[in-house]
């Protein structure tokens, strides 16, 4: 896997993967950001929430549970002092669909967690991660 990020100006930067997407980033307003762009910090959330919710929605559909739709949504809260790290962040899924078993949501999020999703796994080294759910029924 490779990435490249290059300077722009002032606290302006594009990375770019290996695979040639590009996302533009960019420091807080406080040192010259323009809200242009996302945070480093923000990209590394999004990360884990879409690891966690790629794992979570194929684990469900091989489950043979009639999903429609998955939002994750994360919060997290970082330490005062540098690094920054994340101390604790909290991951709540929203699951859309047809008579989707508690249980099976419950299985996945473990399995997502616990052996599938590197980000959550790297980023539980530094924070106290927190998980919870919703199913939605719809006709």
């Amino acid at each position: 896997m490779k990435a490249r990020v290059k300077w722009v100006e002032d606290v302006l930067f594009l990375g770019q993967s290996g695979t040639g997407h590009t996302v533009v980033m960019e420091g807080p307003a406080e040192a010259g950001g323009q809200g242009t762009g996302m945070r480093p910090m923000e990209l590394l959330l999004l990360g884990m929430a879409g690891c966690t919710a790629y794992d979570v929605v194929g684990i469900l559909k091989n489950s043979k549970q009639e999903i429609s739709d998955c939002d994750v949504s994360v919060t997290a809260e970082r330490a005062d002092d540098m690094p920054k790290v994340f101390t604790k962040i909290h991951v709540h899924y929203k699951i859309r669909g047809r008579q989707v078993k508690p249980n099976f949501v419950e299985r996945a999020i473990k399995q997502s967690t616990e052996k599938y999703c590197s980000a959550s796994i790297m980023l539980g080294k530094t924070a106290e991660i927190s998980h919870a759910f919703d199913i939605e029924e719809i006709n």
